[in-house]
């Protein structure tokens, strides 16, 4: 007896780029028969009008364990996360995944070792704006090379956040990435909203070492104008044999701690940045726009809570995705219920209303590729992103036609609102999300590269 089928769903078969009417039978976690006849189950599932896509893969979150952030990331179709981004992350990746496995989570995780916060503080700079010596040098390789060898999945860096952080220092992590063959998911610098020298910076570093890059939220890293550039400049890295990809979300309005370097009174200065464009994202202010006061008071008193920057081209959140080699994100974070951004509940279905169905920017099978497939071959998830026999059954099921994000920022509305339309999300064959309910269960795995 198949543990789960489901009957009547169209199926996206993301390696032939097609769609397929055909049944699922799903046993012990995985697909085990995929067939026209009609199957029955412990659990059947009528998918008549659902549309039968490989789970999600969110390559840049926050989610690091942190449970309503697994529940979010559920509820919008998400099956794997990839933490440990922006250079933040535990640093003992081994006991990180052993406390995961013996406690459970709603989706898979995969982790990085952080840079910028984690491996900097590790070996003692505080100073963000201090270069390591070469001791720390050695230090920060030494414990990345433990943290790769536990099976995380690359370094992140958030160099906007250790402006301190030389070249060499960036090169020399990059090396021990290269050598285990990870990815290196970068948050670029922050110098002006016009800048393109962090993007020359990270390529440089890439052609150097041989690194696969990942270049984070690219959006919020260069749509501010200068999207065409930028890309152009990402073009022809790859033309030059430079292994780089992208990723981005659905929105141009960023966050980040308040008490970070990222604003500070010179970087909000140098990017012209206002603090009526600013609103609080959690916390006692929550949903309050800044005035010079509430900045200060929040920089001094709340440096860990929240804050949301208004800024960017919407237009450039489109071209950047239509990009072969660019993927969605969400850049969740781990926020209370009713804080956040919106992007940590809506990014998704938005993905899809947005880019597919509103205006035709992708057809339904590549959105779904760039969202499974492309991140799978990226990090190297086998049995992930496609439904086939042997696969991992990590499936989502929506209604492509009712497909939308209800999250909104929270000075406007409830930045945690749960999308419509995501009527089943099974991850490794346990419904994670039931029609259209969150079931609680903790049937997600550590994925170990």
């Amino acid at each position: 007896m198949l543990d789960v089928a489901i009957n009547h769903a169209v199926v996206i078969d993301t390696e032939k780029s097609v769609e397929k009417k055909i049944n699922i039978g799903i046993k012990d976690g995985k697909v085990v028969l995929l067939t026209t006849d009609t199957l029955i189950a412990t659990r059947v599932i009528e998918a008549k009008n659902l549309i039968a896509s490989p789970g999600f893969i969110d390559v840049h979150g926050h989610v690091d364990g942190y449970a309503y952030s697994g529940e979010l990331s559920a509820c919008q179709g998400i099956t794997t996360t990839v933490g440990g981004n922006c250079g933040l992350s535990p640093v003992d990746i081994a006991d990180f995944f052993a406390r995961q496995m013996r406690d459970g989570f709603v989706i898979n995780q995969a982790e990085l070792i952080g840079h910028s916060f984690s491996l900097r503080q590790a070996v003692g700079i505080a100073d963000p704006y201090r270069q390591a010596s070469p001791e720390e040098f050695a230090a920060m390789e030494q414990l990345t090379r433990t943290a790769l060898q536990a099976g995380a999945c690359g370094v992140s860096f958030g160099l906007d956040y250790s402006p301190g952080a030389s070249f060499v220092e960036i090169t020399a992590l990059a090396n021990v990435c290269a050598e285990f063959n990870r990815v290196m998911p970068i948050h670029t610098r922050l110098f002006t909203q016009n800048d393109l020298y962090s993007l020359f910076e990270v390529l440089a570093v890439a052609k150097r070492t041989g690194v696969r890059l990942l270049i984070s939220h690219f959006v919020y890293q260069y749509g501010t104008g200068i999207m065409e550039e930028a890309l152009q400049i990402i073009d022809q890295a790859i033309e030059n044999g430079i292994d780089v990809k992208i990723d981005s979300g659905m929105y141009t309005d960023w966050t980040t701690f308040i008490g970070t370097a990222t604003f500070d009174e010179q970087t909000i200065a140098d990017n012209e940045m206002r603090f009526s464009d600013m609103v609080v994202a959690s916390g006692k202010y929550l949903g309050k726009r800044l005035d010079r006061e509430l900045y200060l008071k929040m920089r001094k008193h709340y440096p860990n809570e929240s804050v949301i920057c208004f800024m960017g081209n919407k237009a450039e959140i489109y071209t950047a995705l239509k990009k072969s080699y660019a993927m969605p994100s969400t850049d969740i974070g781990t926020y209370k219920k009713g804080e956040g951004h919106p992007q940590i509940a809506g990014s998704f279905p938005k993905y899809f209303k947005e880019m597919v169905k509103e205006r035709g920017d992708l057809s339904l099978i590549e959105a779904v590729t760039k969202a499974t497939l492309l991140p799978a071959k990226t990090f190297g998830f086998a049995h992930k992103g496609v439904i086939k026999v042997g696969s991992d059954a990590d499936i989502t099921l929506f209604d492509f036609e009712h497909l939308k994000d209800n999250a909104d920022f929270p000075d406007r509305g409830k930045p945690d609102a749960k999308p419509t339309g995501i009527e089943y999300v099974l991850v490794n064959g346990t419904l994670a999300v039931d029609q259209g309910g969150f079931t609680g269960e903790k049937a997600g795995r550590i994925i170990r590269v």
